[in-house]
C-alpha cells in the first residue's frame, strides 16, 4: 500500500486548460485585443514551453511569466506591456477553479486512507487562490508550491524539500500522480519513488522517462494504490 501520495494540481484536480481560456480571454479584452480561438490556441502553445524550458533550468520563473506574452504579442504584432498582461492575468487566474472530472470523488476516496501532498510548479498566489476556490486543502497534509520551495519539478532538489518535512517518510511507500511526463514522472524518476502518469487523451510516452502505472480516468487509481 503506497503511505504518501503526491498529486498534482493542474490538469490533475483541477482544469487548468478551461481556467487559462478563461483568464486569458478576460486578459485580452481588458487590453483591447480580440480574443480569437486561435489566439487562446497559440498562446496556451507557447506557454507550455516557457515551462518546460523552467523545468530543464534555461529560464527563471519570471523570464517564463513575461516571455510568454511578450512572445505572443510580437507574434499579434500589437504593442503591449507583458508585465501589465502578466499582472491583469495572474488576477483573473487566480480567481474560481473547474475540476477535472472525477477529482473531487479522487480525494475523497483517497483522504481517509493515505496521506496526501499536494505538489505543483505553478504561481504561489495563483495556485492558493485556486485551491481556495476550490476548498481543497483540508485533503492535504501539506501543500508544496514551487515557488515557495525554490525548486521546480522535475528536480530532485524540489522532492528532498517535500521529503525532508514528511515525519518517517518512506520512498518505497511513495507515489506520484499527475499528467506532465516531463514535470511529475520524470521528477517521480529523479527522486527515486513510484509514479503514475494520468493520461486520459492517450497521449504517446517519451523515451527515457520511466511509467510505472498510466491511467486515463482518476477513477482508477485508488486500486492501484492498495
Amino acid at each position: 500500500m503506497k503511505k504518501t501520495v503526491f498529486l498534482d494540481l493542474d490538469d490533475t484536480i483541477l482544469d487548468f486548460q478551461k481556467a487559462e481560456h478563461a483568464a486569458l480571454q478576460k486578459t485580452l479584452k481588458y487590453l483591447g485585443i480580440e480574443p480569437l480561438a486561435s489566439t487562446l490556441a497559440r498562446y496556451s502553445v507557447i506557454n507550455k514551453r516557457q515551462w518546460e524550458l523552467l523545468e530543464e533550468g534555461k529560464l527563471t520563473r519570471q523570464q517564463v511569466l513575461h516571455r510568454r506574452f511578450e512572445i505572443l504579442f510580437s507574434e499579434l504584432g500589437v504593442n503591449v506591456d507583458a508585465k501589465t498582461a502578466q499582472k491583469k492575468y495572474e488576477s483573473e487566474l487566480s480567481k474560481g477553479h473547474y475540476f477535472v472530472e472525477n477529482a473531487e470523488w479522487l480525494l475523497k476516496e483517497l483522504y481517509p486512507k493515505h496521506d496526501l501532498y499536494l505538489a505543483s510548479n505553478g504561481t504561489a498566489v495563483v495556485q492558493e487562490g485556486r485551491i481556495k476556490s476550490a476548498g481543497i486543502a483540508p485533503y492535504f497534509k501539506e501543500i508544496f508550491i514551487s515557488q515557495n520551495t525554490g525548486y521546480v519539478k522535475p528536480q530532485k532538489e524540489f522532492f528532498d524539500y517535500c521529503f525532508e518535512r514528511i515525519q518517517n517518510f518512506k520512498r518505497e511507500e511513495a507515489i506520484i500522480i499527475g499528467d506532465s511526463l516531463t514535470s511529475d514522472i520524470r521528477g517521480g524518476n529523479n527522486a527515486g519513488i513510484e509514479t503514475c502518469w494520468f493520461n486520459p487523451q492517450g497521449k504517446e510516452r517519451i523515451e527515457g522517462i520511466l511509467v510505472d502505472y498510466e491511467v486515463r480516468s482518476l477513477k482508477e487509481i485508488p486500486a492501484l494504490l492498495l
